[in-house]
């Protein structure tokens, strides 16, 4: 199997790339037979956050690390902000129009801008990637392989591999139906599947990013989702944060090592915009406090036909 360089992975956090992988592109991502799966959107280079995938994680772990600082101290509850926020993207996400008729044979399509930071070695500088376009395609019930369009990446219409039935942190849309539409439930599903970071809650709210980013997510587990984030310790509100395309929304963020991830919410309907990773202090690859190490927005979301169509 070759190794794809780590500029060729998709936008997400370094520190979290190796930790968050999940089965089907993204941030979906899902991976051709020849290469490891794409990264969905997921963080930085842990982010694009597209959804990475299980079966490139043995092939990325030694490549896409950087250390962080972490303070060990322990987050405040989420702030009455956020929470009320949150509700109110909670109430938005249950008014969201369903897809209709959605057929097994379908796929899901994502379109997005972004760019992450990617570490290209110990005696070389990180580097922030230019904003850059990516579409994704994903299997509705992940039988049938997915597909990733990402020209700087050196994507071009790569069919990626199925998602592993049976993987918690699944985003085909069939899954995704089945997770809990309770809020108590969703936040004990999320304190179970998700992964890696310095902590639990960091790993919770990894996670709400990764479902927000690269997949469809029914109404009523959408609003689960984002009741249950709100019992994630140490989020708060950022009054106007700008996602990938410029556009201003208001974020729920949290501060992890140096990092404070932003997941971005238009301020009127409520609808995920997309995320931005700042630095919080100075870190020894290159960047400094106030720094922005990531950006992503999704551009459109929508059902169609065939693998490789376009609405």
């Amino acid at each position: 199997m070759n190794q794809l360089p780590e500029r060729d992975l998709p936008p997400g956090r370094h520190r979290l790339l190796k930790e968050h992988l999940m089965t089907e592109i993204r941030h979906t991502g899902e991976a051709p037979a020849s290469t490891p799966a794409a990264a969905p959107a997921r963080r930085r280079d842990r982010r694009l956050r597209p959804a990475l995938i299980a079966g490139a994680a043995a092939a990325l772990v030694a490549t896409l690390t950087v250390a962080l600082p972490s303070s060990g101290e322990s987050a405040p509850a989420a702030s009455k902000e956020a929470v009320a926020l949150l509700e109110d993207i909670a109430l938005a996400a249950e008014k969201a129009d369903e897809p209709a008729d959605i057929r097994d044979d379908q796929f899901v399509y994502i379109k997005s801008k972004g760019g992450w930071t990617t570490h290209l070695g110990d005696d070389r500088p990180a580097e922030l990637q230019p904003v850059h376009q990516r579409e994704l395609w994903v299997s509705v019930d992940g039988s049938q392989a997915g597909m990733l369009h990402d020209p700087y990446a050196r994507s071009d219409h790569e069919l990626l591999e199925k998602q592993t039935p049976g993987i918690p942190s699944n985003t085909s849309y069939r899954h995704l139906e089945t997770l809990p539409t309770d809020p108590d439930e969703m936040f004990e599903w999320l304190n179970k599947v998700s992964e890696g970071g310095d902590s639990k809650d960091e790993a919770n709210f990894v996670l709400v990013g990764d479902l927000s980013r690269e997949s469809l997510m029914p109404p009523a587990q959408a609003a689960a989702l984002y009741r249950a984030a709100a019992r994630i310790d140490g989020v708060f509100v950022v009054d106007d944060a700008v996602d990938a395309i410029g556009r201003h929304g208001v974020a729920v963020a949290r501060v992890d090592g140096a990092e404070r991830t932003e997941l971005i919410f238009d301020k009127k309907t409520k609808e995920f915009l997309g995320e931005r990773v700042v630095l919080v202090e100075d870190v020894p690859w290159g960047f400094e406090k106030g720094d922005v190490t990531g950006r992503f927005a999704v551009l459109e979301r929508a059902v169609v036909d065939k693998r490789g169509q376009r609405p």
